[in-house]
C-alpha cells in the first residue's frame, strides 16, 4: 500500500522521482523519501514524515543532483509513521538502500538471526531487515548483488515490490516483486520504475509489467534484463500503455474525487462502449463468450471482493439471481481466503477490484484456482495482477481513479456486472426477449440520467451544510438499493470521519432504530419499485422517532416528499439499474460534508487506495 518510483537515465532524477511520488501519493501519504547517487558519487538519502510536500521542504537546500535514484511514499504497516521508519532504508554498511511495498511476514525471525550476526537496526520496519539480509548474504557468500538479492528473496515469506540502489554501482538498479505491483517504463536510454503507470505515462508509453518472483536488472546503456529468483532468464514483454496524461490531472477541479464523480457519465458509457447496442439487441462480452458453457452450466457463482468492490458485487448478486437464475454468494476476500471455503470445480468465481492488485482478492483467486474453479476478473487497470491471474475477464474502462474513495469505479463495476448478468441470462434463456431489449435500452440511458443528477450538486451541497456536524448517520435501502446504502455509509465514513452504517431498511427495527433521535440524519433510497410502500413505512417509523430524513426519490414523487425533511429527485429508472443513478447523490453529499469539515478528501487519514498488503 506504498508507492515506489525509480529512475535511471540521462536526466536529473530528483524532479522525476518527486513528480512520481506526487502521482502515487494516493497509495500512501504518512511519509516520503528519496535516495540518489549524486554527481559527486555520494549516496544521499532524504526522508520525512508527512506528505511529499514536507519532503520537498526538508530537502530544499540539500544536494539533489544525480541521474539515478529511488523514491517512496509510505502507508505504515510495521512501525509508526516517523522519519526513522520512512523509506528508503539503509543496509548495515549504508552501501545499499531499498524501498519496499508489501509485508515481509517472517521478518522477526530473519531479524533475530541477523542480530546474532552483529546487525544493528535503526527502524521498526520489516524493510530494513530485508536490505540487511541482502547485504549479509552478499558479504558472507561473496557473490554479486543480483545473486544475493535472489538468494534473500528465497528466504522471504510475504509480499514485496522492492528497488535496491548500490552506492558503489551508480549505473544499476535492481527491482523485484511478489504479490505487490510493479511496472517498468522503457524510454530512450532510460528506465522508470513505479507501483503503477501514473508516474511513467508522462515519459513513455512502453512498459513491462513484472511478474511474481521476477528480478529486473536495469543497467544504464543496456537492455532490460529479467530473471526469476531461481536465476532463469525471462524475455521482457513490452506493452503499450493505454493511459493518457490528462486522465491523471485534476483538470480544474478542486479534488480528484469531485472530478471522478463528474466523470461518471463518460466512464459508464466507456464501460458499455462496443459491448452494447439496444437497437440490434447486441451484447458482446468477450471474456464470457470464451467460457459461456461454464456460465450456462454453473450451479453457483462466488463473488469475491473488498470494500466498494464488495458492494458492487452485492448488486451483481441481485442481477445474476433475478435474470440468470444462478445462486450467488458474495464474499469478503479477506474472510474467504482463511475460511477453508467449499469450492467446486464447476463454480464460477467473479473477482472484483478497481486496482487489480488487492492482496486479499489475489490470494482468494489463487485458492479458488487451486480447487479448479473458473475465475473471471472485473478490474480497471490493464495488465494488473488480477487481470493476469484470472482465466478471463472484463475491464471496466473507468480510467485512472486517483481519489482514495472510489466513485466512478463503483458505477463502472456495476455497469460491467449488469452486462455480464444480462449476457448470461440471454445465453441461458432465462430472460424474456422483450425484457432483455428493455434493459439494454435502459442501460444506454444511464449516462444521461447521471448527467441530470449531477446538475443537483448545488442543492445537495445545501443539504450537506445542514448535516456536516452530525456524529452519526444511518443509510437505508431495500433490494437493489441495499448495497447502495452500504456504499453511501462507507463514503461518509472514509472521507468525513462521521460514523455511519448502512442497513436493509426492514432491519432497522432489529437494533438501529434505538439510535434514532432528532440529531440523527437517516439517508434513505425510496425510489419507485416493488419495495416502495415498504420503504415509505420505514420512513414513517423514523419520523415517529423524530429522525431527520434525507430521501432519494423518483422524480415527481409526492408521498415521500410530504414526510421527508429533504428529497433528492432522480430520473425514473428501472429498479434493477437504480444503483447506477441513486449512488451519485450519496457521493456528492459525502464529498461536500468532508470539504466543509476540513478533511483531506483525496487522501483520508489512515487509508490507501490500493490495499496490496493483508
Amino acid at each position: 500500500m506504498c508507492g515506489i518510483v525509480g529512475y535511471i537515465g540521462n536526466r536529473q532524477a530528483f524532479p522525476i522521482l518527486v513528480k512520481g511520488l506526487q502521482r502515487l501519493e494516493y497509495r500512501g501519504y504518512d511519509s516520503a523519501g528519496v535516495a540518489m547517487i549524486s554527481d559527486k558519487g555520494n549516496l544521499n538519502v532524504y526522508k520525512k514524515k508527512g506528505k511529499v510536500s514536507d519532503l520537498l521542504d526538508f530537502s530544499k537546500d540539500k544536494d539533489k543532483s544525480g541521474t539515478i535514484g529511488i523514491g517512496h511514499t509510505r502507508w505504515a504497516t510495521h512501525g509508526e509513521p516517523n522519519d526513522v521508519n520512512s523509506h528508503p532504508h539503509y543496509s548495515q554498511t549504508k552501501d545499499l538502500v531499498m524501498i519496499h511495498n508489501g509485508i515481509i511476514e517472517n521478518y522477526a525471525s530473519l531479524k533475530e538471526g541477523l542480530e546474532k550476526r552483529g546487525h544493528t537496526f535503526l527502524s521498526q520496519t520489516d524493510t530494513e531487515v530485508l536490505i540487511h539480509l541482502i547485504e549479509d548474504i552478499r558479504k558472507h557468500e561473496d557473490i554479486k548483488l543480483g545473486y544475493a538479492l535472489m538468494a534473500a528473496l528465497k528466504q522471504v515469506i510475504g509480499a514485496y515490490a522492492i528497488v535496491v540502489l548500490d552506492k558503489n554501482d551508480p549505473d544499476t538498479l535492481f527491482a523485484a516483486k511478489k504479490g505487490s505491483p510493479m511496472v517498468i517504463g522503457v524510454g530512450n536510454n532510460e528506465f522508470f520504475i513505479a507501483s503503477d503507470a501514473s508516474p511513467i505515462v508522462e515519459y513513455t508509453k512502453n512498459v513491462v509489467y513484472i511478474e511474481d518472483e521476477h528480478v529486473a536488472i536495469i543497467r544504464r546503456g543496456e537492455e532490460l534484463k529479467i530473471r526469476t529468483i531461481r536465476d532463469k532468464e525471462i524475455t521482457p514483454y513490452v506493452q503499450e500503455l493505454e493511459m493518457e496524461l490528462e486522465a491523471i490531472e485534476k483538470g480544474g477541479y478542486d479534488h480528484f474525487m469531485l472530478k471522478e464523480i463528474y466523470e461518471q457519465p463518460r466512464s459508464i458509457f466507456d464501460s458499455m462502449r462496443g459491448r452494447l447496442n439496444s437497437e440490434t439487441g447486441h451484447l458482446k462480452m468477450g471474456g464470457i463468450e470464451e467460457h459461456e458453457t461454464k456460465f450456462i452450466n454453473a450451479k453457483r457463482i462466488l463473488v469475491i471482493a473488498c470494500g466498494t468492490s464488495w458492494h458492487a458485487g452485492m448488486v451483481a448478486e441481485y442481477l445474476f439471481e433475478e435474470y440468470a437464475r444462478i445462486p450467488v454468494e458474495v464474499e469478503y476476500a479477506s474472510e474467504f481466503r482463511y475460511r477453508n471455503p467449499i469450492i467446486y470445480s464447476d463454480d464460477i468465481v467473479i473477482a472484483i477490484s478497481q486496482s487489480g492488485e488487492t492482496a486479499d482478492t489475489l490470494a482468494a483467486i489463487e485458492l479458488a484456482k487451486a480447487k479448479g474453479a473458473t475465475i473471471f476478473g472485473v478490474c480497471n487497470v490493464v495488465g494488473s495482477s488480477i487481470a493476469r491471474a484470472t482465466h478471463a475477464g472484463s475491464y471496466t474502462h473507468a480510467g485512472p481513479e486517483i481519489g482514495v474513495a472510489s466513485t466512478k469505479a463503483f458505477t463502472a463495476q456495476v455497469t460491467v456486472l449488469t452486462l455480464m448478468a444480462l449476457h448470461v441470462a440471454k445465453a441461458k434463456g432465462t430472460i424474456a426477449e422483450s425484457r432483455y431489449r428493455q434493459l439494454l435500452y435502459e442501460m444506454e440511458t444511464i449516462p444521461a440520467k447521471v448527467e441530470e443528477v449531477l446538475k443537483l450538486n448545488d442543492s445537495i451541497k445545501k443539504i450537506a451544510a445542514k448535516y456536516k456536524d452530525s456524529s452519526n448517520a444511518l443509510y437505508l435501502g431495500r433490494g437493489y438499493s441495499f448495497p447502495v446504502a452500504l456504499e453511501g455509509a462507507l463514503k461518509l465514513k472514509e472521507i468525513s470521519y462521521i460514523h455511519a452504517e448502512g442497513y436493509p431498511a426492514a432491519e432497522m427495527k432489529h437494533g438501529p432504530i434505538a439510535l434514532i433521535d432528532e440529531a440523527m440524519p437517516v439517508f434513505v433510497i425510496a425510489t419507485k419499485g416493488a419495495n416502495y410502500e415498504k420503504v415509505v413505512s420505514n420512513i414513517q417509523e423514523v419520523k415517529a422517532r423524530k429522525g431527520q430524513i434525507i430521501a432519494v426519490v423518483t422524480a415527481g414523487d409526492k408521498d415521500v416528499k410530504g414526510m421527508a425533511d429533504h428529497v433528492i429527485e432522480i430520473p425514473e429508472t428501472d429498479e434493477s439499474l437504480v444503483p447506477l443513478v441513486s449512488v451519485i447523490p450519496w457521493q456528492l453529499l459525502s464529498y461536500h460534508i468532508a470539504v466543509m469539515r476540513g478533511c483531506n478528501v483525496d487522501q483520508p487519514r489512515n487509508l490507501a487506495k490500493s490495499v496490496t498488503v493483508e
